[in-house]
């Protein structure tokens, strides 16, 4: 697989892997903690170098999973983890950048991913009671203490994102983006090409939807966020079939899978957006990594620019307290 460069420097594979679902958000895990493991060292055999987690997938265990995984192979790979939360009892209960808390999560995250350095340390979300100035300053200070390597946000609007890089050099955004969520295309995007800062689509697929795979009649486990997402809403589901039908097609006619295709966008749209598809089967990852291959025509690019526009998609991206905490 070949690679990208974010911003300042951070090479990564084209295509990276979301390690959330490994430890929640989609029902019961079909596989063992050693199983995940051999999804994660499978993913670095098929060129995959950059992986993404966070202190609240879990919470923790989903740190503690990617590091034993990464263990003998740490020197192949680029880590990618998170800050902002308060957790307690294992939920998270709010909000929390302040420095004393970003520089203890970096201690602890150190620990249970059983590394020297973190290669990618993102706020995970905008805390409002914070000023992102002192935010940005504080991880620059862990990168100057070798602890942190580049600076990183999550699902943070421009304006923002221009005051936390005037502080510190940013390395990436991660936002959800993908061909039916294009929120960040008016704004963040252009910022990101300005300011020379990488793009890192996460829920690439659709949490699943774009794969094809998510019919009209879906039911979700217990434990799976999109029983709780009003875009997988019985109605809405449905009505979204048309756009998965679309692509599908296209997907068929080059030989791809709708998954690959959705992909193949993404990395079509800018040379330093690197998305994140995250997976618990070997099979799908391999079916991820190939995407690679896949390149798409000015006239296949522009019909599924217009995608969402022109076929619409039925269903918010989240319910309303979710979406207070993005875009700030």
């Amino acid at each position: 697989m070949h690679t990208r460069t974010l911003g300042q420097g951070l090479r990564v594979s084209a295509v990276g892997l979301g390690c959330m679902g490994m430890s929640q958000s989609y029902g019961p895990n079909p596989g063992s903690r050693q199983d995940m493991i051999g999804v994660i060292r499978s993913a670095v055999e098929a060129g995959v170098t950059f992986f993404d987690t966070a202190e609240v997938y879990g919470p923790y265990v989903n740190e503690e999973l990617v590091g034993e995984a990464i263990g003998p192979i740490r020197d192949r790979v680029q880590v990618a983890t998170k800050f902002g939360w308060d957790i307690a009892d294992g939920k998270m209960i709010g909000l929390n950048s302040r420095p004393e808390q970003i520089r203890k999560v970096a201690e602890a995250s150190l620990r249970r991913l059983g590394v020297d350095v973190i290669d990618l340390f993102y706020q995970h979300r905008v805390d409002p009671d914070v000023p992102i100035e002192e935010v940005a300053g504080t991880v620059g200070d862990l990168v100057r203490a070798g602890k942190v390597r580049h600076f990183g946000l999550s699902e943070v609007g421009a304006a923002t994102l221009r005051k936390a890089h005037a502080v510190f050099p940013v390395t990436a955004v991660q936002s959800e983006y993908s061909l039916w969520t294009r929120d960040p295309e008016p704004q963040v995007l252009p910022a990101c090409a300005e300011l020379g800062i990488g793009f890192v689509p996460f829920s690439p697929l659709g949490k699943g939807f774009l794969t094809g795979s998510v019919s009209a009649q879906a039911s979700f486990a217990d434990g799976d966020i999109r029983a709780t997402i009003p875009r997988f809403d019985a109605d809405n589901l449905a009505a979204n079939q048309v756009l998965v039908g679309r692509v599908r097609a296209l997907a068929d006619a080059k030989g791809a899978t709708p998954g690959q295709l959705a992909l193949a966008w993404l990395l079509a749209q800018q040379p330093w957006i690197v998305p994140i598809p995250g997976t618990r089967r070997i099979s799908r990852l391999r079916e991820n990594a190939d995407a690679t291959t896949i390149g798409l025509s000015a006239d296949e690019r522009a019909d599924l620019d217009a995608l969402a526009a022109t076929v619409g998609v039925a269903g918010d991206r989240y319910g309303q307290a979710h979406m207070n905490l993005v875009g700030h």
